[in-house]
């Protein structure tokens, strides 16, 4: 290998501009220090930034000290031979056009590890949320030139371009790092990408690193910066690398989570996904902090019994007027605990309180927990799973086989869209939809996520108000009495979500197109269509296909999910607590699939289960709403109630 090192010099580069460091000693700078470690300790204790370079991380951010000029340089790399020791140096290169830059030491005497003052910040260029990422490149003076630059990727026109911010958001992938504000609404935290500066972007991947990098948030300048600190001496012109995968042990997911930098074939790892095992199982009950409860007699109650309810939903404080329910604000003696929070110990309150109904079931997070439903599903059978859940890899346990199955399907011409879902958050929260593989693991590295199989063929309608057919989902609201035996109902309204644009399989970012929950976005329209409206509709749209069967093929998924969910006890299965009651909401899209015969079906595909659903649109155009739930659940009356017996 013979590779021409060329130093780009300050006016070429000005991320490496040179800046004194001078720290005098005083009372009041300790004071300072201490305060910075007493806010700071914690996260760089997490991170693994040793306390030996605390002290001038401080001065640094405080000051603004960017200092890396004085120690590195980005050097352009020429390569007019084969790298032969490439593999030997086990670094790869950061992808994109010619010219391609590394970094060095270009201290001459070089930088100790032992020196404090070997911690150097790294500005990010950008920073971003994916939902926003196309938008900024539009309308941000400079953005798109900038990141075209670094990802190499060749603009040079004015006026940006659709396609050219898809090479680019494409390419940045393998630029592109995250991290998550731990405080909140649901909203803020949404993960946050970003891109360093040209200096941090030009730091290559080796599996022998000589650095470590890790993302941190200064409090006092409310500033995110990358810190950039040695794992060992090293000597002037040494190339300055960090390691992608840090921390991972195992090979092969090491290998997987390198796919972006370093393309592989797994294609010989068995895709076929099973039920995890028992000790899966354990861990979610273990994460989720529950305490089973222990073993009662079924509770009977007196049938003229007035049932005091403890509430903070509004929503039932306001529709629940039966004059078998009456409020109290006292917990302690409550008949009912109807909470909006999700309850813990079980066990207290099966010794203590029980004959006192409560809103939920002991491990249902089973069902409303995006990776443990796919888990659950599996036992309905099938290579794949159910036909009525769409294909699901948990990222975080499954990512060697979804990579499989993934670059399976690319050799059969399958489509190769999908999903990504945050396990626990709804709404469309941080959910992105791509066919980019290097994408999609890369997902792993933020929140837990699944990824499902996209729907490339939904049922689609007609809404009458905009141009083509656009995608839609149902919503059903489902009773849960008992798990032994199982006592399921459903309630006979259901609801209708729609996206605002017709649907076709591109621009997976605009949101109105891919998505129908429009709600909870500003400046969106939100269709409403109620469901004896919909259903003529429907079957005018798709004359062939009643809606009554519809139906019955619904309902029939929705008998499968829970009794394979409660088919085995807590906690690997919803736990059979007869002072439990609860209702859930299952949201669904219809997709065209053949039967065995070859025949056109639509088939139900479950989404997600949601604990505690939104019920205000049921209360608004159903008033008797919570008083029909309650009277199912609670007094197991089902005369008058527009309610029907799944199970």
């Amino acid at each position: 290998m013979r590779c021409v090192f060329r130093a780009l010099g300050e006016n070429q580069c000005p991320y490496l501009q040179p800046a004194a460091l001078t720290m005098e000693p005083c009372a009041e700078q300790e004071a300072e220090l201490q305060l910075f470690t007493d806010l700071h300790g914690a996260a760089l204790e997490t991170s693994g930034v040793p306390p030996l370079y605390w002290k001038s991380l401080h001065h640094k951010l405080a000051q603004e000290v960017f200092d890396a000029g004085d120690v590195f340089g980005i050097m352009q790399v020429e390569d007019d031979e084969i790298d032969e020791d490439a593999e030997e140096k086990k670094t790869t290169l950061n992808p994109g056009a010619p010219p391609v830059y590394k970094v060095i030491i270009t201290k001459e005497d070089g930088l100790q590890a032992s020196d404090g003052n070997s911690i150097f910040l790294i500005d990010h260029a950008w920073t971003y949320r994916v939902d926003q990422a196309r938008q900024q490149l539009w309308e941000v003076p400079g953005l798109l030139h900038r990141m075209a630059n670094l990802a190499g990727v060749e603009f040079h026109g004015e006026v940006p371009d659709d396609d050219v911010i898809d090479d680019v958001l494409a390419e940045l992938v393998r630029f592109s790092h995250t991290y998550q504000l731990s405080q909140g609404s649901a909203e803020e935290q949404v993960p946050i990408w970003y891109v360093m500066d040209e200096f941090g972007s030009q730091i290559q991947h080796s599996d022998e690193p000589t650095f470590r990098t890790a993302p941190f948030f200064y409090g006092p300048g409310h500033t995110a910066f990358n810190l950039l600190w040695p794992l060992r001496d090293l000597d002037h012109g040494e190339e300055v690398t960090w390691d992608h995968a840090h921390g991972e042990q195992n090979p092969l997911i090491r290998k997987c989570r390198l796919l972006p930098w370093e393309p592989a074939d797994l294609r010989e790892v068995n895709a076929s996904i099973s039920e995890p095992p028992e000790d899966y199982y354990r861990a979610v009950l273990a994460d989720n902090k529950e305490v089973l409860p222990l073993p009662i007699e079924t509770p009977v109650y007196p049938k003229d019994k007035i049932f005091k309810v403890y509430t903070e939903f509004k929503q039932v404080l306001k529709n629940l007027n039966s004059p078998r329910f009456v409020f109290t604000e006292n917990e302690k003696e409550a008949d009912i605990l109807y909470l909006y929070n999700h309850f813990k110990d079980y066990r207290t309150l099966s010794e203590q309180r029980p004959h006192v109904m409560v809103n939920q079931f002991p491990c249902e997070n089973l069902l409303t927990v995006k990776d443990c439903l796919a888990a659950v599903a599996r036992r309905a059978g099938g290579v794949n799973g159910p036909k009525w859940l769409p294909l699901t890899f948990n990222l975080r346990t499954e990512l060697p086989q979804f990579i499989s199955c993934y670059q399976q399907r690319e050799d059969r011409g399958e489509d190769n869209h999908w999903i990504c879902k945050p396990w626990n958050l709804a709404r469309g929260l941080d959910t992105h939809i791509t066919n980019n593989l290097s994408y999609i693991v890369r997902q792993r590295e933020s929140t837990p996520k699944v990824v499902c199989k996209y729907i490339e063929n939904p049922v689609l309608f007609d809404r009458g108000d905009v141009e083509g057919l656009v995608k839609f989902d149902i919503r059903y609201i489902i009773l849960l009495r008992s798990v032994q035996p199982l006592q399921l109902y459903a309630y006979n309204v259901f609801w209708l979500r729609f996206s605002n644009r017709s649907f076709s399989l591109d621009h997976f970012d605009d949101y109105q197109k891919h998505f129908t929950v429009m709600n909870y976005a500003d400046e969106t329209q939100l269709k409403q269509v109620h469901y004896n409206e919909f259903i003529p509709m429907f079957e005018k749209q798709y004359p062939k296909y009643p809606w009554k069967k519809t139906e019955e093929e619904i309902l029939k998924s929705f008998v499968e999910l829970f009794q394979v969910a409660t088919a085995k006890p807590a906690p690997f299965g919803v736990c059979n607590y007869p002072s439990s009651r609860a209702i859930y909401a299952i949201d669904l899209m219809l997709k065209w699939d053949t039967d065995s015969d070859g025949k056109l079906i639509m088939q139900p595909q479950i989404l997600e289960v949601n604990f505690n659903p939104d019920c205000a649109r049921a209360c608004k155009y159903h008033p008797s709403f919570f008083n029909d739930i309650f009277k199912v659940l609670v007094l197991d009356e089902v005369a008058g109630c527009p309610v029907t017996r799944l199970s």
